[in-house]
C-alpha cells in the first residue's frame, strides 16, 4: 500500500534562483538552499518543492531542459544536488523535483538531432508537421508566450509545435520511445533520493493528432486534456509513480471541480492531486481576448464557490493541492489584499483560509513574510511571457494599450513570485553579495525575515502555528467541508466538522467591518485556535482581514 505521507504535509515551494546565493554570483543555488534547510525545519514544512535545476539555456528559466540528467552549473553540481538531498532527509524534510515532461528546450541533444532528419532515432520525438497549402504554419493555434505555436525549421524543412517560446519545442508522447526516456529520467532521480514530483503542464501531453484550426486564431483552447491524456498518466503511474513510492501533483490549468476527480481518484492510479487553475482567475474578465492581462476587481463570491466546489467533488475519491502563490503567480496580497495598512492582516487572513480546507498546503517562498509585488518599470521585468505578451498584444494585434497592459503587469506578472528573496536589510536583502540577477523588491527593508522573527505580529510565527494545526489536528485531514454565507461579498465562513468536534474558520476580505450572519454561534464553551487579532470573544463584528478559526 502507498505511503500518503503528503496529506498531513505542508510543502514549501523553492524558486533556486531566487532563494539564496551562497558563492555571491548574483544567483541562487543548490549550496544556498542547503544553508537554509534549518529555517525551514523551523517554519515547520515537511517537504520541499525545487523549482527546475537542470542544465537549461534559461529562456525561461528553466522550465526549458537542455539535459535531465545534469544540475546547471548555475546552481551547482550533482553532487550538490545529492547532498542538498541527503541533508533534507536527515531534517526529515523530503525533497520534490519539478519535471518538464511536455517540451525541452530547442539545445537538447534530442531535438538538435531530431532536426537533422526525418527517418533518424529521434525525428519523431518531436511534433514536426509539413506547411499549410499556402506554406505557411499547418493551423492556427496559439503559443502561451504570444503568436503561432508552429515555427519553421530549415534543417528539416517542416513546423515543429511549441505551446511555450519557439524554444521550447514539444515532446511526441505519442512515440513510445520518448515515454520511456522519460520513465528512465525519474527513474534515475529515484535512486538519488528525490521523493515525489511536480509535472508541469503534465495535462498538456496528449494532443489531438487531427490538428483542427481554434475557433479563434493564435488562442490556445487546443492545449489540454487530449485523446490520450488519461492514457499517458496511467501509463506513467504504473511505470514509475506506484512501484517507486513517489508522489505526484501535476500542473492542470483546465481542472475543473467537476472533472478533477478523473485525475486524481486512487482507484484510477494517475496522479495524487493537481493544480488548478481555476481559483486563481477570479479577477480575470472571463473571455477575453487579452486573456491574464484583462482584469477585474476580485469576485471573491466566485473564489469561494470553486474552492467548495472542489472540497466537495474530491471528498473521498481525491485529494486537493491547496494553493495562492506560486512562481507563476503573483503575491496574492498584492492582487487580493492590503499591502499597505493591513499587511499582515491581509497575509495571515489569505494563508487561514487556505490552511483550514482539505488538501496539502503548498507555500511559496516569501509568502510566510507577507512578501509583495514589485513596483518595476515595463522594462526592468524579465519574464518571457511578458515580453511576448507585450509584443503580440500592444504591438502587433493592439487588442491593448500599453498603460492598461501595464497596470495588469503590476498585479499579475510572474516576475513578482521570481524576485530575490528578502532575508534581511542589508545590501541586496541578504540574498546575494554579488548583483542579483534580477532587481531585489524595493520594498525589502521593511519586509524581511529578521524582521519579522522580531515582530510582535509575525507573519513566519503565524504560518507556524497553521503548520502546527495541519499536522496534529485530525479535523483537518479528515472533517466534512461545509460552505456558509456563500453570497457574502467579502466574509469567507466555513465550517469543518468530525466526530464531536466543529470548528469555524472565518476571514474577511475586505478593508471594511463586517457583520458575520452565522445561526447557532456559541455564547461559551469554545476556544480560538488561531487568530490574527486580539479578538477575545466570539462577536458578530468582524474587522478588516481579520481572521481566525474557532473551536466549539
Amino acid at each position: 500500500m502507498r505511503d500518503t505521507w503528503w496529506k498531513k504535509a505542508v510543502i514549501y515551494q523553492i524558486y533556486p534562483k531566487s532563494f539564496y546565493d551562497s558563492n555571491g554570483d548574483g544567483i541562487g543555488d543548490l549550496n544556498g538552499i542547503q544553508k537554509k534547510l534549518p529555517y525551514l525545519k523551523e517554519l515547520g514544512v515537511d517537504a520541499i518543492w525545487l523549482s527546475p535545476i537542470y542544465l537549461s539555456p534559461q529562456i525561461d528559466n528553466g522550465y526549458d531542459v537542455q539535459d535531465y540528467y545534469t544540475v546547471d552549473p548555475v546552481f551547482g553540481s550533482n553532487e550538490d544536488l545529492y547532498q542538498l538531498i541527503d541533508e533534507a532527509h536527515r531534517l526529515g524534510i523530503k525533497v520534490i523535483m519539478d519535471f518538464v515532461a511536455n517540451h525541452t528546450s530547442d539545445k537538447a541533444c534530442w531535438f538538435q538531432e531530431s532536426r537533422k532528419s526525418r527517418d533518424n532515432q529521434y525525428s519523431d520525438f518531436y511534433i514536426w508537421k509539413d506547411a499549410g497549402p499556402d506554406g505557411k504554419e499547418p493551423n492556427n493555434w496559439g503559443s502561451n508566450f504570444g503568436g503561432s505555436a508552429w515555427t519553421w525549421d530549415e534543417h528539416r524543412q517542416q513546423y515543429y509545435l511549441h505551446y511555450y517560446a519557439k524554444e521550447q519545442p514539444d515532446l511526441n508522447w505519442e512515440n513510445p520511445a520518448v515515454r520511456k526516456a522519460i520513465y528512465e529520467v525519474m527513474k534515475f532521480w529515484k535512486s538519488k533520493g528525490v521523493d515525489g514530483w511536480r509535472l508541469d503542464v503534465i495535462t498538456s501531453i496528449s494532443k489531438d493528432l487531427s490538428f483542427p484550426d481554434n475557433p479563434l486564431p493564435m488562442t490556445t483552447s487546443n492545449q489540454q486534456n487530449g485523446p490520450r491524456m488519461h492514457e499517458f498518466l496511467h501509463e506513467l503511474n504504473q511505470q514509475v509513480l506506484s512501484p517507486f513510492d513517489m508522489m505526484s501533483v501535476g500542473e492542470a490549468p483546465a481542472a475543473k471541480a467537476h472533472d478533477a476527480h478523473w485525475l486524481v481518484d486512487p482507484k484510477r492510479e494517475e496522479l495524487d492531486m493537481v493544480f488548478t487553475f481555476e481559483h486563481m482567475h477570479i479577477d480575470r474578465k472571463k473571455g477575453d481576448k487579452n486573456g491574464r492581462w484583462a482584469l477585474q476587481e476580485p469576485d471573491f463570491v466566485a473564489l469561494k464557490r470553486i474552492l467548495s466546489d472542489w472540497q466537495s467533488e474530491l471528498s473521498n475519491c481525491g485529494w486537493n493541492a491547496l494553493y495562492f502563490e506560486n512562481h507563476d503567480r503573483a503575491r496574492v496580497i498584492s492582487r487580493w489584499g492590503d499591502t499597505e495598512t493591513y499587511h499582515f492582516e491581509s497575509a495571515t487572513a489569505f494563508a487561514t483560509i487556505l490552511h483550514g480546507l482539505q488538501g496539502t498546503p503548498f507555500i511559496y517562498q516569501g509568502e510566510e513574510i507577507g512578501m509583495v509585488n514589485a513596483d518595476y518599470k515595463l522594462e526592468e521585468y524579465n519574464d518571457i511571457e511578458l515580453k511576448g505578451n507585450y509584443k503580440f498584444f500592444v504591438e502587433e494585434q493592439q487588442t491593448i494599450d500599453e498603460e492598461s497592459f501595464i497596470d495588469a503587469v503590476s498585479k499579475v506578472s510572474r516576475d513578482h513570485a521570481r524576485t530575490p528573496m528578502q532575508w534581511d536589510e542589508t545590501i541586496n536583502a541578504g540574498f546575494s553579495k554579488g548583483k542579483p540577477w534580477f532587481k531585489v523588491n524595493p520594498r525589502y527593508t521593511a519586509i524581511n525575515v529578521k524582521k519579522d522573527l522580531q515582530a510582535a505580529q509575525s507573519i513566519f510565527r503565524y504560518y507556524q502555528q497553521l503548520i502546527e494545526l495541519r499536522h496534529n489536528e485530525d479535523i483537518l485531514l479528515e472533517g466534512d467541508y461545509e460552505l456558509l454565507m456563500p453570497n457574502h461579498p467579502y466574509l469567507f465562513v466555513y465550517k469543518r466538522t468530525f466526530e464531536k468536534k466543529t470548528w469555524l474558520v472565518v476571514a474577511n476580505l475586505s478593508t471594511n467591518i463586517q457583520d458575520l450572519q452565522v445561526e447557532g454561534l456559541p455564547q461559551q464553551g469554545y476556544r480560538f485556535r488561531i487568530k490574527n487579532s486580539a479578538r477575545e470573544e466570539l462577536t458578530p463584528r468582524i474587522e478588516p482581514f481579520e481572521a481566525f478559526i474557532v473551536e466549539f
